[in-house]
């Protein structure tokens, strides 16, 4: 029987810490002119007046890594990502009104 030891990294955030706009990027691994064009294509939504001000929440972090994998294993463009992230969004809701009482 071989032992096989299993290393996970991980980051462990909550839905009140904010991020700027360097630090989504640095965090989900991807460029500032991809986060742009998912701003401008509505995918997230960052609080602030522009670039410079963006506050990423949590929320907004796990939407980018869904869309980069989508963009990445899929080949799915930008407003492709956001309508698949749309569709998921309600299907995820439809099955949360499903198990209410």
């Amino acid at each position: 029987m071989t032992n096989e030891i299993i290393i996970l990294n991980g980051t462990i955030l909550d839905e009140e810490t904010e991020f700027s706009l360097l630090e989504i990027c640095s965090i989900c691994t991807v460029p500032a002119e991809l986060v742009r064009d998912m701003v401008d294509e509505g995918l997230i939504n960052p609080k602030g007046s522009g670039p410079k001000h963006w506050r990423f929440t949590s929320l907004e972090i796990r939407r980018i890594k869904r869309t980069v994998r989508l963009h990445r294993d899929l080949g799915i463009n930008i407003p492709g990502c956001a309508l698949v992230l749309e569709l998921l969004d309600e299907l995820e809701e439809l099955r949360r009104l499903s198990r209410c009482p």
